[in-house]
């Protein structure tokens, strides 16, 4: 979609709207998320590995309303809310803003693309700042209620075990990936690699953010697809990346996700950090 399509969807009402209840739900849902979560699951078996539940947050430093969910997905990451889950976040900036006076030095038109791939597969109307997709393919609309239903219909929810075995810095600026996936009993799809880095921040001196410092988690740097995984078939698959020149390796995360076409489900999700060079 062009730059402007996207400049008309982000100022609409409805965007405006569904932010401004976003933003009002993130204040109270790191203070509310844990208790009510841990008070309506089942403890997990001690031996049951946690379900992955992926969680891509489309935002911009560019957009005043991100701050406040930039951090309940800081709060997420760190916390770990929910019992029996592992929530795996990824932070996709955005390049819409960026011509309003504040260049994000972490957007990337391939996150716009992504997020009008999922504005089309779950037929949304409109892109916006801040938004959230849950495993591909549900629309985290903001209020604390809808926060928990998510995530407790998500940990029922069978996933493809998939596994980063290896992640470390073999030679300057490149880093080598081991990914392996069990075979799927039914349907299979991509396997994706996210290098993203595990903290950033940035000093804001212009547009809607000017004067604020931000702080984010899980920033992307690089994502693409590495493979396919095929009905009955395991995968597994060694993946060399190269890193941008700047790129501290102790500040890096690997994660790793199974989804179908065209900005589907996700089947299947596992997180490492980077082993110090």
């Amino acid at each position: 979609m062009k730059s402007n399509q996207f400049e008309r969807s982000k100022t609409s009402p409805t965007a405006r709207l569904r932010t401004i209840l976003l933003v009002a739900s993130m204040s109270i849902a790191p203070l509310s998320l844990s208790p009510s979560l841990a008070a309506n699951q089942p403890a997990p078996p001690p031996d049951q590995p946690p379900v992955p539940i992926l969680i891509e947050l489309f935002t911009s430093e560019g957009c005043s309303s991100c701050p406040p969910v930039d951090e309940f997905v800081r709060h997420i990451d760190e916390t770990q809310p929910v019992a029996g889950a592992q929530l795996i976040v990824l932070s996709e900036h955005v390049d819409y803003w960026d011509h309003d006076g504040w260049k994000d030095k972490y957007s990337s038109a391939q996150f716009t693309e992504r997020q009008n791939g999922y504005v089309h597969a779950m037929n949304l109307q409109t892109a916006y700042t801040p938004q959230m997709v849950v495993d591909g393919y549900i629309e985290l609309k903001g209020s604390s209620a809808d926060i928990e239903q998510t995530f407790a219909k998500e940990l029922k929810v069978a996933k493809i075990p998939v596994r980063i075995t290896s992640a470390k810095i073999d030679a300057p600026s490149q880093l080598r990936v081991k990914i392996e996936a069990d075979a799927p009993e039914k349907h299979g799809g991509a396997v994706w690699i996210a290098v993203a880095l595990d903290h950033a921040a940035s000093q804001v001196s212009a547009g809607e953010n000017s004067g604020k410092q931000l702080q984010h988690v899980a920033v992307v740097e690089e994502l693409r697809k590495v493979g396919k995984l095929d009905k009955g078939k395991p995968f597994a698959q060694d993946i060399a990346v190269k890193l941008k020149p700047d790129t501290d390796p102790k500040n890096l995360r690997i994660i790793a996700f199974i989804q179908e076409s065209n900005e589907g489900k996700v089947l299947g999700a596992t997180g490492v950090k980077v082993s110090n060079p």
